[in-house]
């Protein structure tokens, strides 16, 4: 509980009065100054018994949003005290976005009162929205309570995207053999890998009945994702290979439009951002991409050539996608590490001014993409693929 500004304002002004009324000792004084403390004192006590007992829950509409886009929450309150509950006021904060303050007015006993409100969702980021506070006052606002109810959820804004078309010319396992678009399907276009015992929730139609009735358990084929239709999206997150914040923005953008343009087409992709490495073999890996990539940041003392090697003993496949700003000497390092397991690179870069290096990269057979910081990156991207497929 706590006085308002307006209830330190009456009590400041009945002190006043009280000091006036000790000196002059005119009646009229004295009596404003008692119905002014008393009225503030009467408000204090009367808010004392209406501290709001609620239940708050929340809905984001929609699930997955970009940057950019406008996402709907949905505020719903019941009463839980055994009194109504009046001039009630319920504000919703999102973290480093703002608030949102309703008034509920009069709550009966189990009522329930729902409210909405937008959020324009910008920059990308992890957000926490709530947990909603309710300040009860009483009917002149000279006193209030708050209470916390329900708890946080966070609102992820993911990057936001561009629409890619086209692909490298990926190098299979067979050298004769190229292919500008993988061969890949979710529903059973994987070659054979292994046989390993049922586990639940594995899929029956994969069980392998040969093997099951000689060994009198349950076997399945582990299939193993086609070599062509594998990649790795690598996002250089160190902060000396950007000319600014717009730059690493840009890349950011950039990784995620790869991302899920590989992932839509079939594309087993893996994502490295700075930390852990998110696999295509999650859950949902276009949302742990995504995620991460939302609060993906630049990092100082970063050696991506050691990062490369620790990536090089579990990420092999047909393209290699790296995303930067200004590509150095300890990049082209790094790339030759990983190049060694796939068939093809990618090297998108977003600067001012192209880069002397993006020069070397070509001459070791990367396919290389540039834009400014402002400049869009899907003309940029079917154009390198254009040219891919020319000189294959």
């Amino acid at each position: 509980m706590m006085l308002t500004e307006r209830g330190w304002a009456g009590l400041g002004a009945g002190v006043a009065l009280g000091l006036l009324w000790m000196g002059l000792g005119e009646l009229e004084l004295l009596t404003s100054a008692l119905a002014l403390i008393a009225g503030v004192v009467i408000a204090f006590v009367l808010v004392s018994f209406s501290s709001p007992k609620a239940a708050v829950t929340r809905q984001l509409r929609p699930n997955l949003v970009h940057e950019g886009d406008q996402a709907s929450v949905s505020v719903e309150v019941v009463n839980l005290s055994r009194r109504s509950m009046r001039n009630v006021v319920l504000e919703d904060t999102v973290s480093n976005l703002g608030s949102a303050r309703f008034a509920l007015g009069k709550l009966r006993p189990g009522q329930r009162a729902t409210a909405s409100y937008q959020i324009l969702c910008r920059p990308r980021g992890v957000y926490v929205i709530g947990p909603a506070v309710l300040t009860a006052a009483d009917p002149l606002r000279l006193a209030s309570t708050r209470s916390t109810s329900g708890e946080g959820d966070r609102l992820i804004v993911y990057p936001a995207v561009e629409d890619l078309e086209g692909f490298p010319v990926v190098r299979g396992l067979d050298p004769s053999v190229q292919a500008a678009k993988p061969e890949f399907s979710h529903s059973g276009g994987e070659d054979f890998f292994t046989l390993r015992e049922y586990r639940i929730g594995d899929d029956l139609r994969r069980v392998h009945w040969p093997s099951t009735a000689k060994r009198d358990k349950l076997m399945i084929r582990q299939l193993e994702t086609p070599w062509q239709a594998r990649a790795l999206v690598m996002l250089d997150v160190r902060t000396s290979s950007y000319d600014n914040a717009a730059a690493f923005e840009r890349a950011v953008r950039g990784a995620a439009s790869v991302m899920r343009h590989l992932l839509r087409e079939g594309f087993s992709a893996d994502l490295w951002a700075g930390g852990t490495t998110v696999s295509s073999q999650e859950s949902s890996p276009y949302a742990a991409a995504m995620e991460t990539l939302a609060g993906a940041e630049p990092q100082d003392d970063l050696d991506i050539r050691a990062a490369a090697t620790h990536l090089r003993r579990a990420a092999r496949g047909g393209a290699l996608v790296i995303v930067t700003g200004t590509p150095d000497q300890e990049l082209i390092a790094a790339q030759r590490l990983l190049g060694r397991d796939f068939g093809r690179t990618v090297v998108m870069s977003v600067s001012e001014t192209a880069s002397p290096v993006l020069v070397q990269f070509q001459r070791i057979g990367a396919v290389t993409i540039h834009v400014s910081p402002h400049e869009a990156w899907a003309p940029a991207w079917l154009q390198g693929v254009r040219n891919a497929w020319a000189t294959a």
